[in-house]
């Protein structure tokens, strides 16, 4: 990294993050900080303290994303480490979050366990998942095939929605902000003797900003392009006895979002100036999980789900709002699990049988449009007093190329009170999404999964208000293939560095990570486009009574990417730039917040993908009220 970027902008940005947060946070009073969740899902599919994790996690609870007072959920996953994204221009438009330098399709998303997102693409549709309704969020980083299944090469993000709450609780919350932006929400949530309820809905949208920044690209409209985007989402829950639950979840988010392009073929002659194109995506996943403990050391989850991504582009007269074209790309998954935790003194061990199932409907022709995988996988949590070890085995039958094995072994040691060294060592698969095997023009049936090996090593310290943690890793991808030209390499290798710290001083938390990420196809030795060496991300709140101020500085350097507007081809290097974000916080009375955020304070210009453009300076103003 160039020593003006370490050196020079570092030390401008963060006198001002620090600077302008102490100085909001004289007004105010001290109240205690909130605490950090207590255990940890994903990190072994069974509820583990978070400092018996032995794999690298972050968790963000409700709390600390109303703190944030972002909207969407790709900024506030900016914020974590070995987290990167890229968006194709504007608030809300088609978004791809990278784990640890992995392509977009090489990691899970889970809302409630049911996985979600296209067969087509291979990715899911951030930009679609509402922020309002969510309660928590783990990420999991790191080689996850045994675990969860295929495609978790990056890791796994697991989202939890919203859950019952006692008694009775209504919220209702509405803001405003730069470039049109509006929101509103509502929600009712409680319990009633056995029976819980969550129900909630929340609209976003804003005037926007031109997504494309090249007057040169055959697409550009210099025109302001929008974004409308509605939730839903149920959650009923139902205690039929002390050793038996069931949770009934559903979720809607459906949404319209302008871009810059032309239908083909062109029946109304319309040009890129006189074209309204509108990409219209809509997430629904639906699940129903019952617990049961049959015997005292013997636990049981049976999870039914299923999934749809419809993605939905509609080519219209900007004159006459006339329809010039339309496609469709919808995906629908279904899902069985059945999972069995038995416990053996300290130990535990967990049985699990999946089913999956995969759809297309599509108005582009695919030679294959529906597969299944059956999966077995058996894991064992050895626990024993200053040290931990996880093993999983797994086994998957996939209906288009066979049957394929995974496993994963992860240790942990405590070497002095607060300091553990953790290791791992595992396996994942990838098979080709259909766009890589059957797209016209561009897809290759001859394509071949893709396996990788993944082996991290790491340190973790954590003792009172304080935690941090260092993790070097390298994940080895025979076959890789390459989401630019589908082209199947022999060889990709991720390699990187992640470190992290979080305290907690008085009513100051600090919260810092660092990521050093170097992806490259072999035997080239390119790198992955559109993945930054190094991401320096920084954190502060400070709370004086019913005020609370925060500033993030998010640092990063230079990228590259395959050239997509304009003259010539090949690659071009997309500049480093440092981002200030500060905001805060206000309690006046009980049942009122009020929130206000100035995001790129510095009105930076800077770019995530070639031709497409970022938001500058923006405030948002928000008013939330519970009771």
């Amino acid at each position: 990294m160039k020593s003006i970027f370490l050196h020079a902008r570092l030390a401008v940005l963060s006198c001002t993050l620090f600077g302008a947060v102490h100085c909001a946070a004289q007004t105010a009073a001290p109240t205690t900080a909130p605490a950090l969740p207590e255990v940890v899902v994903s990190a072994s599919r069974v509820a583990v303290p978070i400092t018996d994790v032995i794999a690298d996690v972050s968790i963000i609870d409700r709390g600390a994303l109303d703190r944030t007072g972002q909207s969407s959920l790709r900024d506030v996953l900016a914020q974590q480490p070995g987290v990167q994204f890229v968006s194709n221009g504007g608030y809300r438009s088609s978004t791809s979050v990278f784990l640890r330098g992995a392509s977009g399709s090489q990691a899970i998303v889970l809302i409630d366990g049911v996985r979600v997102g296209s067969a087509t693409s291979g990715g899911a549709a951030f930009e679609n998942m509402p922020l309002d309704r969510i309660e928590r969020i783990e990420i999991l980083r790191g080689a996850a095939s045994a675990l969860y299944g295929p495609d978790a090469v990056g890791g796994v993000i697991q989202i939890f929605t919203r859950e019952p709450v006692e008694g009775l609780q209504l919220t209702a919350s509405l803001g405003a902000g730069s470039d049109g932006q509006q929101q509103t929400g509502a929600s009712l949530r409680g319990r009633a003797g056995a029976i819980g309820y969550s129900l909630g809905v929340s609209n976003e949208k804003a005037s926007g900003i031109s997504v494309t920044t090249k007057p040169t690209a055959s697409s550009y409209n210099p025109d302001t392009d929008s974004f409308d985007a509605t939730s839903m989402d149920v959650k009923l829950t139902a205690q039929l006895s002390p050793q038996h639950a069931l949770t009934l979840g559903w979720l809607q988010s459906t949404m319209s979002y302008q871009f810059d392009g032309t239908a083909s073929p062109n029946p109304l002659g319309l040009t890129k100036l006189t074209t309204d194109a509108r990409s219209l995506p809509t997430l629904r996943q639906g699940s129903l999980k019952w617990e049961a403990q049959w015997l005292a050391d013997w636990k049981s989850t049976l999870l039914l789900g299923s999934s749809d991504d419809d993605s939905i582009t509609e080519y219209l007269s900007s004159a006459d709002g006339a329809l010039n074209g339309r496609s469709k790309f919808n995906t629908r998954r279904t899902q069985a699990s059945w999972q069995n935790d038995i416990s053996l003194g300290q130990d535990v061990l967990t049985l699990v049988l999946e089913s999956r199932a995969e759809s297309v409907d599509s108005t582009t022709i695919y030679t294959v449009n529906e597969r299944d995988i059956r999966s077995a996988m058996a894991s064992y949590a050895l626990n024993r007093d200053g040290w931990n070890a996880l093993a999983v085995a797994r086994n998957d039958q996939n209906s288009q190329f066979g049957s394929f094995n995974n496993w994963a072994l992860s240790g942990g040691y405590q070497l002095i009170p607060g300091w553990r060294a953790v290791a791992s060592i595992g396996t994942s698969f990838q098979a080709p999404s259909f766009n890589q095997l059957y797209f016209p023009g561009f897809g290759t049936p001859t394509l071949m999964p893709q396996q990788s090996r993944a082996a991290e090593i790491g340190l973790k310290y954590s003792l009172g208000p304080m935690s941090l943690g260092a993790v070097v890793y390298r994940n080895e991808v025979q076959g890789f293939i390459n989401p630019a030209n589908n082209v199947q390499s022999s060889l990709a290798v991720l390699r990187g560095v992640t470190l992290n710290l979080q305290a907690q001083r008085g009513n100051t938390g600090y919260k810092a990570s660092y990521d050093y990420a170097d992806p490259r196809t072999q035997p080239n030795d390119l790198r992955f486009v559109r993945i930054a060496q190094h991401v320096l991300n920084l954190n502060m709140t400070h709370r004086l009574g019913q005020v609370n101020v925060f500033g993030e500085l998010k640092l990063s350097s230079d990228r590259e990417d395959n050239r997509i507007f304009g003259s010539g081809s090949g690659r071009t290097t997309l500049a480093e730039y440092g981002l200030l974000n500060i905001g805060a916080s206000w309690v006046p009375q009980r049942d009122w917040t009020f929130q206000a955020r100035i995001n790129n304070l510095t009105d930076a210009n800077y770019v995530l993908a070639d031709g497409y453009s970022t938001p500058g300076r923006n405030a948002f103003f928000g008013l939330s009220w519970t009771h």
